[in-house]
């Protein structure tokens, strides 16, 4: 069996940090959660958060030794938006 075709795009990628946040609700997300949840290698994780940073979609803090990454409300709006339309795309039967 081949795995082409099965990866993932950076959107989807990107959507999967988002989700893993969100799931945490204030409390917030540590990297290695987020690389878990997002089948993702801990460098990945690090490199797909940062650019969240950047946008301003997440924030990160740290506890303890811990860096804790938490959606920011433009994260938030932003996720809702997306779901609404990966919703509408499952609907159209389309790839995103």
């Amino acid at each position: 069996m081949s795995l082409k075709g099965t990866y993932r795009s950076e959107m989807g990628i990107l959507s999967d940090i988002l989700t893993a946040t969100r799931e945490e609700g204030q409390n917030g997300i540590i990297i290695s959660a987020i690389s878990r949840k997002a089948n993702l290698s801990h460098y990945a994780a690090v490199d797909k958060c940062n650019k969240l940073i950047e946008a301003g979609l997440i924030k990160m803090t740290t506890e303890a030794r811990n860096k804790i990454f938490i959606l920011t409300e433009k994260g938030i709006q932003f996720f809702e938006e997306l779901e609404r339309f990966q919703n509408l795309m499952k609907s159209l039967k389309l790839k995103y």
